[in-house]
């Protein structure tokens, strides 16, 4: 969807006074800390996946998307999923306190305090095996297909329409524009190197570039 989060390529925004690696901390404050303990606690019921999550933090107005910072656009995805999958309800949600139970089998998915560590650094793989084979090759020209979804895309805005070379293939991934509606299936992944001009034009920097991982339902031969 053409949301607040795809911003890639547009002015006004000031600009990004990024920090250091080295020196940024992991949570800027102690809520952060508790945003990301509730994301992946509530996540751990398997009502629903990565991409639904990135999704529902897409589907704020822009204006809210823009104002609020990382894990406040978290925590707005996470009360949008929570009352959507009936976990909880808006009542509970503004008085912070349950009034009735949930599901055995939701209950039985608890994160467990001695889980956690084991929980984070296990993590998940989108990699899935699929027999048909890719459609293109390192070198291959390809296109991006200018195609504007309602629902959730890794496609960004910018690089619709453009031309650009096949720079690498990373075996294949599960599709996020259908795996955000629940539906789990692979689709072969490449990272698709643009010239900077052909993005940007002729105010680019001639000498640069941007490499996108895009997904073949997203490409087209040039």
């Amino acid at each position: 969807m053409n949301g607040g989060h795809d911003v890639g390529g547009m002015h006004g925004f000031g600009p990004i006074n990024a920090e250091s690696e080295a020196l940024e901390p992991v949570f800027h404050a102690d809520w952060e800390k508790r945003v990301f303990g509730l994301s992946r606690a509530a996540s751990a019921l398997g009502q629903w996946n990565g991409d639904v999550s990135r999704h529902a933090r897409e589907r704020q107005h822009p204006v809210d998307y823009l104002r609020h910072s990382y894990y406040e656009n978290w925590l707005a995805g996470l009360e949008t999923l929570l009352q959507e999958t009936g976990l909880v309800t808006a009542d509970e949600l503004a008085s912070g306190k349950a009034v009735r139970s949930v599901a055995e089998d939701v209950r039985n998915r608890l994160l467990r305090p001695q889980e956690v560590a084991e929980s984070l650094a296990r993590g998940s793989s989108a990699a899935m095996p699929l027999d048909a084979p890719p459609r293109f090759r390192p070198g291959d020209r390809v296109r991006a297909v200018n195609r504007h979804p309602a629902g959730h895309t890794r496609e960004p805005r910018y690089a619709r329409g453009r031309i650009g070379v096949i720079h690498e293939y990373h075996g294949a991934h599960v599709f996020p524009d259908l795996s955000a509606k629940g539906v789990r299936v692979g689709q072969h992944l490449y990272s698709v190197r643009f010239e900077a001009s052909e993005l940007w034009g002729e105010n680019a920097n001639r000498n640069g570039a941007v490499y996108v991982d895009l997904w073949e339902d997203y490409l087209e031969a040039v």
